[in-house]
């Protein structure tokens, strides 16, 4: 009677059955990490993208900025240019109109009948306040007349004769209400006769600043 051991093979059979479900387990596993890999790699692909547009975006504002602070520092030199070039403008037309003002504001200084160029209000107020102050409408303008005129950086000089020094304090007191003149200032004045009329006359001289 012939006897076979069939546990043996049984058991052989066994453990070929686990290698290959422990192999295909490893196998599940490895399929499985892969495709988890290529997930993770598509995910950071993405936002590898996203930041890549992000940064791109970031640069072109970037240069727009650049570009709007370069024509802005342009625009700044050309306004400033343009601003000196007006203040020019302006000072060449200050300086040709200015002493034109001044001589027509003497003018009526000396015109009989006129007076300076002053506001009411405030002529008013001296009128109460200080009738002094004020100027004389009746005065007779003929009674001075000036013989020089100089003015350079708005300071002016005055010289003339007068007949009296009542006359030469009338002009002064006009010129100090003028709204052309400030800080009028009398120089020492010498008594002389004309040679002229052989009249007795007042030699004076004033300084004063102008504004215009």
């Amino acid at each position: 009677m012939i006897r076979i051991n069939l546990m043996a093979q049984k058991r052989r059979a066994e453990r070929a059955e686990g290698s290959q479900l422990w192999l295909a387990v490893v196998m599940v596993l490895m399929l499985v990490e892969v495709a988890a890999l290529f997930l993770f790699h598509g995910m950071k692909s993405e936002d590898l993208r996203e930041q890549r547009q992000k940064n791109a975006a970031l640069s072109s504002q970037i240069d727009q900025s650049k570009s709007t602070v370069a024509n802005h520092e342009d625009v700044r030199k050309k306004l400033s240019q343009l601003r000196a070039r007006e203040e020019a403008i302006g000072k060449l037309q200050t300086a040709r109109t200015g002493p034109t003002a001044i001589l027509l504001e003497l003018a009526r200084l000396l015109t009989p009948g006129r007076g300076p160029s002053v506001d009411p209000d405030r002529l008013s107020q001296l009128r109460r306040d200080n009738p002094l102050a004020v100027f004389n409408p009746s005065w007779d303008s003929r009674r001075l007349w000036l013989t020089k005129f100089a003015e350079q950086s708005r300071k002016l000089h005055l010289e003339g004769f007068a007949q009296d020094g009542e006359d030469v304090s009338e002009l002064a007191r006009r010129m100090n209400l003028s709204s052309y003149f400030a800080d009028v200032r009398l120089l020492p004045a010498v008594r002389q006769v004309d040679a002229t009329t052989h009249l007795e006359v007042v030699s004076f001289a004033l300084e004063a600043k102008v504004k215009y």
